[in-house]
């Protein structure tokens, strides 16, 4: 007991400030939270548009429709069933697509840069929660060797007493006579 004692100490003492100080925070808290709920609390108008647009920008629907757009728009002006008001090479459809990915790629980046805050948090979760097991099983395992410790002392104690019980019920044998 007392060898795993000075282990542990030996183990507190190599870390460095960052952990000393996380150790101490964890100790007698609860660490279960749900990181989702805590981080939805804090986004913002804006990201949350950022995200919806994010959504429904790389969704297959909206490929779709895009995709049967530029189609029309494309068949449209090469077929002349109207009049053509982007003739080959679509110089207008050229510039709606810039302006649409100008405008989109800034959005998405602000989804994608939340997103990742959100992963850097539950990391930190994560890690948090991982090191207060890692302390929780080192407790269990010192308690469980100082049971096994006091076990032992306990089977040597009776072994002791029989030994003893035995000594005091055999007769002491005698010397072989000649």
């Amino acid at each position: 007991m007392h060898a795993q004692a000075a282990g542990i100490r030996d183990r507190l003492e190599r870390l460095n400030a960052a952990e000393t100080d996380m150790l101490l925070r964890l100790r007698g808290r609860r660490v279960a939270q749900n990181v989702a709920t805590r981080h939805a609390q804090q986004i913002t108008t804006g990201e949350r548009i950022a995200d919806r647009f994010a959504a429904i920008m790389g969704s297959w629907r909206f490929i779709i429709v895009q995709s049967s757009i530029l189609v029309m728009w494309i068949a449209i002006n090469v077929t002349g069933w109207v009049k053509q008001w982007d003739p080959y090479p679509f110089i207008l459809l050229n510039l709606a697509l810039s302006f649409q990915a100008a405008y989109a790629a800034p959005i998405i980046m602000m989804s994608q840069n939340r997103q990742a805050a959100k992963d850097r948090l539950e990391a930190e979760h994560d890690y948090e929660v991982n090191l207060k097991c890692e302390l929780e099983i080192e407790d269990l395992h010192a308690k469980i060797d100082a049971l096994r410790q006091a076990q032992w002392e306990e089977l040597l104690s009776l072994q002791r007493r029989q030994i003893e019980l035995l000594e005091q019920l055999a007769p002491t044998p005698h010397a072989p006579q000649t």
